[in-house]
């Protein structure tokens, strides 16, 4: 090599392996935060019923121990942690429903094992008529599941003891009535805190997937808009817990004394919460039909994504005016102004009164349009507008039938 030659440098990386390395690395780093997040969500959420199910269980044991002379009580403690962690529905319908499976598999198991005896086909059929007793009784899920368990722990006990019948069922009703104590009299749940952080993954994914609709119709990308699609589709488990929720809120405010003050507040949230389950239906069905617009190549006009935006941003103001106790005058501006916009998308009507319309969006353009405008109605009835008055304002703000308004 010449003296006065430099030796080559070696090759960095190219640029396109430096950014997928990047954004590898912010794939993760996002995955990580969000699964961060929510399990933090579920910790909020679920903190107060671990402290209800470990004072139930402490609670009934005591009392099974104590009380019923149980020596070893097993089955006290384990019907009132099933009560607690059944908190997130109807506690007291579940209660009864429980209490009668239980008397339901013993009543049955200790009729027929003394005819049968122990053994596997002796349980299988103790197991099966028991469930169908339930099943002819119109029982739910809760009477068949701890009639056809019982049943089985009945009928595996050697030597059959029909003693042990009434002794176990006055444990199952021990434990359903100190779970339920301690649920409503002891540590009820907070109504509103609860319902909001349910309502914290719908209003989030709802708002995600409808900002990542707008933007897919913005460029007309039919893969993103059907995984916006997908994304409002997969919420039907969180809206579910937040239905058994509201139920649970309502129990409580109902018996708990320590919550009957807060009955008044409740009846507003569940009704908003109502509302924005059908605003939230009608988004997905807003997000199918353009959908299908851009699948079928229909024009939509830049309005509509801007009006899509601003349904999604309203979704989000509105939880947060509600958490604050705030009135929710951002919400409805953006819900009225997203409403405008809409309107203007699809377009005026001739001055001429023999004219006819002049549409710029074809036929799930068009099928959109009406369900922005109940999606937009609904959010408006959950931010405390009285149903006529949000049916006047949204055709005031769309201009359809303003001398109607």
């Amino acid at each position: 090599m010449p003296a006065n030659q430099q030796p080559a440098a070696e090759p960095g990386p190219q640029p396109h392996v430096r950014d997928r390395a990047h954004r590898t690395l912010a794939d993760l780093r996002e995955r990580g935060q969000r699964t961060a997040r929510a399990r933090a969500w579920r910790l909020r959420l679920y903190g107060l019923l671990t402290v209800q199910a470990g004072i139930a269980a402490s609670i009934a044991w005591f009392v099974a121990y104590h009380f019923l002379d149980d020596p070893s009580p097993i089955v006290a403690p384990t019907t009132a942690v099933g009560i607690v962690a059944a908190s997130m529905g109807s506690r007291l319908r579940r209660t009864i429903e429980l209490l009668a499976g239980v008397t339901l598999g013993l009543a049955v198991g200790d009729l027929l094992m003394p005819f049968f005896g122990i053994g596997p086909w002796q349980t299988g059929v103790v197991v099966i008529l028991a469930i169908t007793v339930a099943v002819l009784l119109k029982g739910g899920g809760s009477l068949i599941t701890q009639a056809g368990g019982t049943a089985v722990l009945i009928a595996t006990l050697e030597p059959p003891v029909h003693e042990l019948s009434v002794p176990r069922f006055v444990d199952a009703a021990v434990g359903g009535l100190v779970g339920l104590a301690v649920g409503l009299l002891l540590v009820p749940i907070h109504p509103k805190r609860t319902l909001l952080r349910l309502a914290e993954p719908v209003v989030n994914s709802s708002a995600t997937a409808l900002h990542s609709l707008s933007a897919a119709v913005r460029i007309r990308n039919l893969d993103d808009a059907e995984r916006s699609l997908g994304m409002l589709r997969s919420l039907t488990p969180q809206i579910n817990a937040l239905n058994e929720g509201l139920s649970a809120a309502e129990e409580v405010v109902r018996l708990a004394p320590l919550r009957w003050r807060e009955r008044d507040s409740l009846a507003f949230h569940a009704d908003s919460i109502r509302h924005l389950e059908r605003s939230i239906h009608s988004a997905r069905s807003l997000t199918r039909r353009l959908t299908t617009a851009l699948k079928d190549e229909e024009p939509i006009p830049e309005e509509f994504p801007a009006a899509v935006d601003l349904l999604a941003a309203s979704l989000v103001t509105l939880r947060w005016a509600i958490q604050a106790g705030t009135e929710p005058r951002e919400t409805r501006e953006q819900i009225l102004k997203g409403v405008e916009l809409v309107g203007q998308a699809q377009g005026g009507v001739s001055r001429i009164t023999t004219g006819p319309h002049v549409h710029r969006l074809g036929y799930s353009g068009l099928i959109a349009v009406g369900e922005f405008r109940t999606a937009a109605h609904d959010l408006l009835i959950s931010s405390g507008v009285e149903t006529e008055r949000a049916a006047r304002m949204v055709r005031r703000a769309g201009g359809w039938g303003e001398e109607h308004a």
